[in-house]
């Protein structure tokens, strides 16, 4: 049944009067805020401009809009404990497996084994029976880091989480690759940025979707765990960020967005920065949701374009903390460097203005693994691209 607005619905950002909010992306907020049935914006610290809806925003409506949610439904960070005897970051980076090829169910890979429902052998077991792409990556903003617990903020809260300073943890931040895609594309060909014209069965598929990119971040902690010689295990943190839920019976669409009631939340930094453990606990107010991320301060082509007159690819290939990036694509490389970002410190630091989360611990990257490197696998030294040529994967 149409809603016939009267009242526009209110936007409210939580960022602090330093913070770098760009215009373009308060915008987009107005933009939403004036769709037929919005209630309430809630622009976290790392909002930026997306397509057709901001980034870093919870969105409360009596209709639903897929284009809120967008096409990587289904899209988180999870947070796998490991353990490894020795490490160097130099000889790990180079024992990542190519996340860039799939896993096909029954193939007896493995990382199979380290997930619910055993060994894949069944298509059946897998949400919405979509087995393209299990067990990879993707491209954007995605990674799989080996990092170091560094500062712990909350010691109680992170023993119960079973981490303290020092330890080792694999971040993994990936969605549900062709699949929400391909759920967004069938309602905009037909309905372009209008409401789900059959809110059950596009929730149906949402939540496949949502439960195959949980089963995806386990596929892809599972691979490279085993392929640096650890056991795989359990996440003890996986917050999905691009999604809707009904809520006090409306609908909540999150789009870079991390559930904030009372849920432990990794707000991703950069490649070259801490990311922040939180517990969250935001209110109505903020839509009951924090941050997912630094979040960008340059589109792509400005990080492209500013990078290639800044840095060379071997600088972006060893960070500021000292990591590693494994990283084939240099377009990539500086599409995705750690000044193309907001400072993850601000943003945690506007979380905690506003009361909305409590850091527990930073987590500092050893290796950010983006896309297979030319030969991954190999050893590092080559002469396939003569920008290549100075020597070991050293940055």
């Amino acid at each position: 049944m149409p809603h016939h607005q009267t009242v526009p619905a209110t936007v409210t950002v939580f960022a602090g009067p330093t913070s770098w909010i760009e215009s373009d992306a308060v915008a987009q907020c107005h933009q939403v805020a004036a769709l037929d049935g919005m209630l309430h914006i809630a622009g976290m610290p790392d909002l930026h401009p997306g397509k057709g809806a901001p980034i870093g925003a919870a969105m409360t409506s009596t209709v639903l809009y897929p284009l809120l949610v967008g096409s990587d439904i289904g899209c988180g960070i999870a947070v796998f404990p490991i353990s490894l005897k020795r490490v160097v970051p130099e000889r790990l980076a180079a024992r990542f497996p190519d996340l860039d090829v799939p896993l096909g169910p029954g193939d007896g890979d493995p990382a199979w084994a380290a997930v619910p429902g055993g060994t894949g052998g069944i298509a059946a077991g897998i949400p919405g029976g979509h087995t393209e792409g299990l067990g990879t990556v993707g491209r954007g903003n995605h990674f799989v880091e080996l990092a170091r617990v560094g500062t712990v903020l909350d010691a109680a809260h992170a023993a119960r989480l079973g981490l303290a300073a020092g330890d080792l943890v694999l971040v993994v931040h990936s969605g549900s690759r062709g699949f929400g895609e391909r759920i967004l594309r069938a309602h905009t060909e037909v309905h372009g940025a209008g409401p789900a014209a059959d809110p059950a069965a596009y929730l149906a598929a949402h939540d496949d979707a949502v439960r195959w990119g949980s089963l995806n971040r386990r596929l892809l902690a599972a691979r490279v765990a085993l392929a640096l010689g650890a056991q795989p295990a359990e996440p003890v943190v996986d917050q999905c960020h691009n999604l809707v839920e009904v809520r006090d019976g409306v609908y909540l669409h999150r789009k870079g967005a991390a559930p904030g009631d009372g849920r432990d939340v990794l707000v991703a930094g950069t490649r070259g920065t801490p990311s922040y453990l939180v517990a969250a606990h935001a209110g109505a107010e903020a839509n009951h949701s924090v941050a997912h991320g630094a979040g960008r301060k340059m589109s792509r082509a400005d990080a492209l374009r500013r990078g290639k007159a800044k840095h060379t690819v071997e600088e972006l290939r060893r960070t500021p903390v000292g990591s590693l990036v494994v990283c084939g694509d240099r377009q990539l490389l500086f599409e995705e460097a750690p000044t193309a970002y907001k400072r993850i410190e601000q943003v945690i630091g506007d979380l905690v203005e506003h009361r909305l989360a409590t850091p527990v611990a930073t987590t500092v990257p050893l290796v950010t693994y983006k896309t297979a490197d030319a030969g991954a696998g190999q050893p590092r030294e080559r002469t396939d691209r003569p920008d290549r040529r100075r020597g070991r994967f050293s940055r």
